[in-house]
């Protein structure tokens, strides 16, 4: 157990507008911890529960800086920091006692493993029936598969997204980040509040089955739907769609890319007419927009001729006084000095004890009267152990025997 970094100063104001909301986050990789992590963002006060020897493997993915991980510093932002060995006699005992004073657990361990541990959804609510026990696993609690490991890879592959990702003739493609974590981390966050929203209602808490198969489907579109309805199966298209064109990424002369869409009909007229083009609009077929995407070999190679001629510069700003839409292909660096990006302030400078001056994303979305903040970054492992369990009642004897107990 760690006690030798000082306490974050809590900047949070009255009007945060989770104030008083307490989150035990006891999960790992990444969905759950980013549900908590939005929840700490808007002022709930989210304690991080990780084993004394083995802490969330985030704190380890990617690169590090002086040994320090810096996916962690993202993740863990918000919120204070616990070891407690839950398979303990001791480490049971202080969960319920926490979960007796918390509003959400969120956990992600396979089913049935709190449920071996006496902590499962009938000793939890034992002990706060009001409390909301948030359940994020691969597959769900329930089904043929729901005791395999789950993964947003899995999730990715099994979903539709894979397959219809790439190019045509090419294998189907995943994404090289955690998309279907992060998409069901944002659908956390939104069922847990659902949860509260329904405990004002009834005094009651409950279960929040979320598995990461299931809102990257739906992020997915009809797909279910318009094979329900008419068969079709979507394919891979590329950089292409085949409710629009043109619509792809084109090479500017200085050798960059950007990116043209044409989802409105008077986009698409817009860019034909900018690039010199005016005639296809009136061909018979320009009308629609899965018309127009039948026809998108004709409509890139008039727009990819166009932007092969000038630079990037020269092509936004033309794309711009011309009101269509267009954007730059950017990698993070372009992204770090976008003015946009810098106008709305979304990667933001925080101070760290660890590592000084950081910058990461800032808060989701900004409210107008109750805004969320980065009170601080990912604690250290343990950090707060001694000084959370002291404020739950324990004494420094009982610390002393969970220590020999290995629980903390």
């Amino acid at each position: 157990m760690t006690t030798d970094h000082p306490t974050p100063t809590d900047h949070r104001t009255p009007t945060a507008p989770l104030t008083g909301l307490r989150v035990l986050d006891l999960a790992t990789l990444f969905a759950g911890p980013l549900a908590a992590t939005m929840l700490g963002d808007f002022g709930a006060e989210v304690i991080k529960v990780e084993h004394p020897t083995k802490p969330d493997p985030s704190r380890g993915h990617g690169p590090s800086k002086n040994g320090v991980g810096l996916w962690w510093k993202l993740l863990g932002r918000n919120k204070r920091t616990i070891t407690l060995d839950l398979s303990t006699p001791g480490g049971r005992t202080t969960l319920l006692r926490l979960a007796a004073t918390a509003d959400v657990v969120i956990e992600n361990f396979r089913p049935g493993t709190l449920e071996k541990w006496d902590l499962g959804w009938e000793e939890l609510s034992a002990a706060n029936p009001r409390l909301v026990l948030t359940r994020v696993t691969g597959f769900g609690q329930f089904g043929p598969y729901a005791h395999r490991p789950g993964f947003g890879t899995l999730a990715e592959a099994m979903s539709g997204f894979a397959a219809i990702t790439g190019e045509p003739d090419a294998p189907p493609t995943l994404p090289p980040f955690g998309l279907a974590d992060s998409i069901a981390g944002l659908a956390t966050a939104y069922a847990v509040m659902t949860a509260l929203a329904a405990r004002d209602r009834t005094g009651e808490g409950q279960v929040v089955d979320m598995a990461l198969i299931e809102p990257i489907l739906t992020a997915l579109g009809p797909q279910p739907t318009w094979y329900d309805q008419l068969g079709y199966v979507q394919e891979r298209t590329g950089n292409r769609s085949a409710n629009n064109a043109p619509r792809n990424t084109y090479r500017t002369a200085d050798g960059t890319w950007v990116a043209v869409s044409t989802s409105a009909q008077s986009i698409a007229e817009r860019v034909m007419r900018l690039v010199g083009r005016p005639e296809l609009i009136d061909e018979p077929w320009f009308a629609t927009g899965a018309e127009r995407a039948a026809h998108s070999d004709v409509l890139d190679e008039a727009v990819g001729t166009w932007i092969a001629g000038r630079t990037r510069t020269e092509v936004l700003a033309a794309f711009e006084k011309a009101e269509a839409a267009v954007a730059p292909i950017q990698d993070v660096r372009d992204v770090m000095a976008d003015p946009q990006y810098q106008a709305l302030d979304t990667v933001t400078t925080v101070d760290d004890p660890e590592l000084g001056p950081l910058r990461m994303q800032n808060v989701l979305f900004r409210l107008s009267a109750t805004p969320g903040a980065i009170r601080w970054t990912g604690r250290p492992h343990g950090a707060d152990t001694a000084q959370v369990l002291t404020e739950l009642g324990l004494t420094p004897a009982d610390l002393e025997d969970l220590r020999r107990e290995g629980t903390v």
